[in-house]
């Protein structure tokens, strides 16, 4: 099978987010051939290079976002007829959608003011999606048939339409509170989001030659999919480890009124089209699943699959502890917590810092390992701040009744003394904690598991779907119910014993990356074996052969060369048709 996966701002670059699975994914699927679309984020990220692509990377094609780069193209009158009309359908579209995030109301409650449901999300009409699908399907084909729409986008008669459809009859308030700066901001958005329309990915020998498209995150990614399923009809699978219409949701807090609702506008509609055009949706988790259902997506597309972790480089801890392993756990004993991250507010040192002196009061010998790194200025500046916390909770203890000699919490790196790894850093604690207030798929937690250790986690994102019933888990911002289970677990070594075995267990049973792999090879071939055959195979006299180009036609072997049918003994023998395999 040849697989068209689709990337932002990840996989094939250097620290892409989300290039970590992909990567394993493409590995894993070692008898099917990949091509690469990828849009880079930066000038950056473009000259940190590729990762290392395994042999079934067949090729790589790269455009950048943050970037227009000049086609050239000038259009004539009738192309700008056609983009005028079509640019003004999506912006009229953007204009007359129901407000995103807005409650829903049934016909009974709209007559009485009653508001059903506060807080859900309000699906696009049928209508407006229609109008959206069309204007966008019509922009790329202009696209196609002109070379490009780089100019047009940038122009001021795509303003000027938008402007138009904000003072229409039946635009929203917002939309029609809109003000020329407004204007001018949601354009630029527009011109940004819809660039990869003007690329040459749209050819046969292009998207058009792949057997399915997997977008490996929903939005911008996908796009490029929707295009190849109007083209050429190839089936779309979108993964989503985060739902990317939730952050655009949260984003851009200081614009006005108009540009919010206008581009929360345009990012929904994307999404329903997204939706409604993927053969199958894949959230990472039970959270990101509900996000999209919320968000309009029919559930028998859903799937879920968990993303995949290598559990090999924390075997040695988890089962096969060296002797060596063993020492270093006794010299730790039950006195050792573990927190492992990215340093930022968002993971809230201060409450387990607040949590740990509660901790030190119940059990005096304990430690405290914080290690990991800042993310950016913010980080640093919060690091410094847990620093300086930690020195007024926890002054030297070397003259006290239970001296170690040292401040009982450490602030480290990963790569410190000793060289030590992820692996190393979990052998050396009892207990593993998550203290974090906002957290997406808590990749740490589910390392901590592969190393047999106990968990004390607050209930946030999907960490319960992750830990099931193999830790602990309390309210966020609660340092009492984060120490008491803490205490709990440090005078327990037997409980301990049993959670952690069993987090193992559940963790390479559904956090792999050997189900990661088996779970995507079946919805390829399950997604495959529900789409028409798209290229038929005609016979001298143009009629099409149903069976000509048989599944297996795309493994090398045999079978792959055409051979003639067998004709019975008693039948008249005439010429057979030859039949060339389609590759």
């Amino acid at each position: 099978m040849r697989i068209g996966l689709l990337t932002e701002g990840g996989y094939p670059y250097v620290g892409g987010e989300g290039g970590v699975w992909c990567d394993r994914l493409v590995r894993g699927l070692d008898r099917h051939e990949f091509d690469v679309y990828a849009f880079s984020t930066g000038q950056a990220q473009e000259d940190a290079g590729w990762v290392e692509l395994p042999p079934q990377v067949q090729r790589v094609r790269t455009a950048p976002l943050w970037v227009a780069e000049e086609d050239g193209v000038v259009h004539g009158r009738r192309a700008r007829r056609r983009f005028t009309e079509h640019y003004g359908e999506l912006a009229a579209a953007l204009c007359t959608a129901a407000e995103p995030g807005t409650a829903q109301k049934s016909g009974t409650a709209q007559r009485r003011g009653i508001a059903e449901k506060p807080g859900t999300a309000q699906k696009p009409g049928t209508a407006e999606a229609d109008r959206f699908a069309n204007a966008l399907h019509g922009l790329a084909e202009l696209a196609r048939d002109e070379g490009g729409l780089v100019a047009a986008l940038r122009s001021e008669q795509a303003v000027r339409a938008l402007e138009r459809a904000c003072r229409a009859p039946g635009a929203r308030r917002a939309a029609r509170d809109a003000r020329v700066p407004d204007l001018l901001t949601v354009a630029d958005h527009l011109e940004r989001a819809l660039r990869p329309l003007s690329l040459d990915w749209y050819e046969e020998d292009g998207l058009g030659a792949v057997d399915l498209c997997h977008a490996a995150s929903g939005g911008i990614a996908a796009l490029p999919g929707l295009l190849a399923r109007h083209f050429f009809g190839v089936p779309l699978v979108v993964t989503e480890y985060g739902v990317r219409l939730r952050t655009h949701y949260l984003t851009r807090p200081d614009a006005s009124p108009a540009v919010r609702s206008l581009l929360a506008a345009f990012h929904g509609l994307l999404t329903a089209e997204t939706y409604r055009a993927a053969s199958y949706l894949v959230p990472g988790n039970a959270h990101a699943r509900r996000w999209q259902e919320r968000c309009g997506a029919d559930r028998a597309k859903l799937r879920t699959i968990h993303p995949g972790l290598d559990a090999t480089p924390f075997a040695r801890v988890g089962e096969d502890r060296r002797p060596e392993d063993r020492e270093k756990q006794e010299h730790a004993g039950p006195h050792t917590l573990v927190w492992l991250g990215r340093v930022e507010p968002a993971k809230d040192l201060v409450s387990l810092l607040h949590a740990f002196a509660e901790v030190r009061a119940a059990e005096p010998g304990t430690r405290l390992r914080i290690v990991g790194r800042p993310s950016g200025p913010e980080g640093e500046a919060y690091l410094g701040h847990c620093r300086a916390l930690a020195a007024q909770l926890f002054p030297d203890e070397a003259d006290g009744p239970h001296a170690v000699g040292r401040n009982p919490v450490s602030f480290e790196e990963l790569g410190g003394p000793g060289a030590e790894t992820t692996a190393d850093v979990h052998a050396d604690g009892a207990v593993t904690v998550l203290s974090s207030v906002v957290e997406g798929f808590p990749v740490g937690l589910i390392e901590a598991m592969f190393c047999g250790r106990a968990t004390v986690s607050t209930d946030v994102g999907a960490v319960v779907e992750v830990i099931g019933g193999t830790g602990l888990v309390v309210p966020p911002r609660n340092p009492r119910a984060l120490a008491e289970a803490c205490v709990s677990l440090l005078r327990d070594p037997e409980r301990r014993a049993r959670l952690g075995a069993a987090a193992r267990a559940r963790a390479l049973e559904l956090f792999s990356v050997e189900q990661n792999v088996a779970a995507f090879r079946g919805l390829y071939l399950e997604t495959v074996a529900r789409t028409p055959v798209r290229r038929p195979v005609l016979d001298g006299a143009g009629d099409p052969q149903p069976f000509a180009a048989p599944a297996e036609a795309h493994v090398p072997g045999h079978w792959t060369e055409p051979t003639p049918r067998a004709v019975p003994t008693w039948a008249v023998e005439t010429p057979e048709p030859v039949t060339e395999t389609v590759r």
